[in-house]
C-alpha cells in the first residue's frame, strides 16, 4: 500500500488547515505536531525546538522595527510627509499619484508590513488621488503595490528573516535591495499616466480633502515650511541606513535605534508624544509582533520536520532535476513563490519554502544576496496579485469597493511589477553592484 512520508503529510495537512481558515501559525504548529507524532518523537522536544527557533539575536529586529513604524504613525509623521510631498509635486497634473507612490514606498519600508501600511495611510492617499483625477480602484491598486514593497525596501523585516534563514549578511541584503527598490518604484511611477482621467466636476477639490495650512504663501515658502515640519521624519531612513552602512550599528541594533529615534522626534521635535499615545503604540506593536513571532515559533517546528524527514534532499533534488537550464529552475521557483505569496504572508512562505529552495541555490552557485532580493520582490508581488493578494482585501475594506474592482485596479501594477522582477532577476548586477562597490 502506498504511504505518504510524515513530512509530506505535514505539508498536505498544513494546506488543508489553511483551507479551513485556521490561522497560519496554528496551521503550521498542528501539522508539524502531527508529523512529529507520526515519526515517533515525543512532545517534550517541542519546547526546545520552539525556543531554539526564536532565540536568535537577529530576530530582535522584528519587534523593534514594528514598534518604530507604529510610533511614527501615531506621532503624525506620515501626515507631515504627505504634506511635504504634496507641496513638492502635488500641484503637477496627476501629482497625487507621485505623492502616493513615494509615501507608500517610504512608509512601507518604515512599518515593515504591507497590509498595515495600506490600512494606515491608504485612506488619505486614495482620497487625494481620487480628487486629482484617478479612479478609486486604480488608487487602491497603487497603495496595495506601494505598500507591498515594504518587504523589499530596506530596512525590511522580510530581508532580516531571509538573512537569518539563509545565514547571509543582513547588511549586504539591505544594500543589495536599494537599487531594485528604486527600480520597482520608478516602474510604478511609469504606470501612472495610463490611468489618470480628468477630475469630475462635482468632485471635491484636493484642498478641501487635504487642507494645506500654508496655502496662502508663495510656493518656495510653502515648500520650506512643509520641509521643515517633515524634516525629522524624512531623516529616518538616513539615520537607520546610514548607521548600518557606516558600521556604527548592526541591522538588529538599528531597529532599536529607530524606535528610540521615533520617541525622540515625537517628544522633542514634534511634541506629539503623550502617555496615552505611547501606550496605544506599544499595545499595537506588541500585538503585531506577537503574530509574527508566533509564526516564527511554529515555523521552526515545521522546518525541523522538513529537515529530519529528508524532504529537503528529495524536493530540492526534484527541482534540480526539472531541467538542465538554470533559468527554467529559477522560473519555476519564482512561480512557486508568487503563488504562495498570494495566499500567505512572506514570513510563512520563507520558513516553509527556503529550507527546500536554498540547497538548490547553493548547488547552482547562485549569489544568495541576489536571490534574496528576487525572493522579496516575488513575495511582494504576491501581496497584491488577484484574486487573493492580502493587500487587496485590506484596500477593499478601506475603500468599501468590491474586491473584484480593487483587483482590476491593481492588475496593471502586477503586470509592470512582473516586468521589473524579470529585469532584476536577469541582471544580477542591479542587486550586487552596490554591494561590491561598498565592500
Amino acid at each position: 500500500m502506498f504511504e505518504l512520508a510524515a513530512g509530506t503529510q505535514m505539508i498536505i495537512g498544513f494546506f488543508l488547515l489553511m483551507a479551513l481558515r485556521v490561522p497560519v501559525a496554528f496551521a503550521l504548529g498542528l501539522s508539524a505536531l502531527w508529523a512529529m507524532w507520526q515519526m515517533g518523537f515525543g512532545l517534550g522536544l517541542v519546547g526546545d525546538l520552539i525556543v531554539t527557533g526564536i532565540a536568535r539575536y537577529s530576530l530582535l529586529a522584528i519587534p523593534f522595527f514594528i514598534l518604530a513604524g507604529t510610533l511614527m504613525g501615531a506621532l503624525g509623521i506620515a501626515e507631515r510627509m504627505i504634506r511635504f510631498f504634496r507641496v513638492l509635486v502635488g500641484g503637477l497634473p496627476g501629482g497625487m499619484g507621485v505623492v502616493g507612490t513615494v509615501v507608500c514606498l517610504f512608509w512601507g519600508a518604515v512599518s515593515g508590513s504591507g497590509p498595515a501600511s495600506v490600512a494606515a495611510i491608504g485612506p488619505m492617499i486614495i482620497r487625494g488621488m481620487e480628487t486629482d483625477g484617478y479612479p478609486r480602484a486604480f488608487a487602491a491598486g497603487l497603495v496595495c503595490a506601494g505598500a507591498a514593497m515594504s518587504i523589499v525596501i530596506p530596512p525590511s523585516i522580510g530581508l532580516v528573516i531571509y538573512g537569518v534563514i539563509a545565514e547571509t549578511s543582513i547588511s549586504r541584503l539591505f544594500i543589495a535591495a536599494i537599487i531594485p527598490g528604486i527600480v520597482m518604484g520608478l516602474i510604478m511611477l511609469a504606470t501612472l499616466p495610463f490611468a489618470r482621467r480628468g477630475r469630475a466636476a462635482d468632485a471635491p477639490s484636493l484642498e478641501a480633502m487635504m487642507p494645506d495650512p500654508y496655502a496662502g504663501l508663495p510656493y518656495r515658502a510653502r515648500l520650506w515650511q512643509s520641509f521643515r515640519e517633515s524634516f525629522w521624519g524624512l531623516m529616518t531612513p538616513v539615520v537607520i541606513l546610514g548607521g548600518i552602512y557606516s558600521g556604527i550599528f548592526t541591522p538588529t541594533e538599528a531597529a532599536l535605534v529607530a524606535s528610540v529615534y521615533a520617541l525622540a522626534v515625537g517628544a522633542l521635535a514634534y511634541r506629539t508624544l503623550t502617555l496615552r499615545g505611547l501606550y496605544d503604540a506599544l499595545v499595537n506593536a506588541s500585538a503585531s509582533s506577537a503574530v509574527v513571532m508566533l509564526v516564527v515559533a511554529y515555523a521552526s517546528l515545521f522546518g525541523w520536520v522538513v529537515t529530519v524527514d529528508g524532504l529537503v534532499a528529495s524536493y530540492s533534488g526534484a527541482l534540480l532535476g526539472l531541467s538542465d537550464e538554470e533559468w527554467v529552475i529559477l522560473l519555476v521557483i519564482m512561480l512557486i513563490l508568487l503563488i504562495a505569496g498570494m495566499f500567505m504572508d512572506a514570513v510563512t512562505v520563507m520558513f516553509i519554502s527556503l529550507p527546500i529552495i536554498l540547497p538548490v541555490v547553493r548547488a547552482l552557485e547562485w549569489d544568495p544576496v541576489w536571490f534574496g532580493v528576487v525572493v522579496m520582490i516575488n513575495l511582494a508581488i504576491g501581496l497584491f496579485t488577484p484574486p487573493v493578494g492580502i493587500n487587496l482585501y485590506v484596500a477593499a475594506n478601506v475603500t468599501r469597493l468590491p474586491i473584484e474592482r480593487v483587483a482590476r485596479g491593481a492588475l496593471l501594477f502586477v503586470l509592470t511589477a512582473l516586468a521589473g522582477l524579470a529585469l532584476i532577476a536577469a541582471v544580477p548586477v542591479l542587486s550586487t553592484g552596490l554591494v561590491t562597490l561598498l565592500r
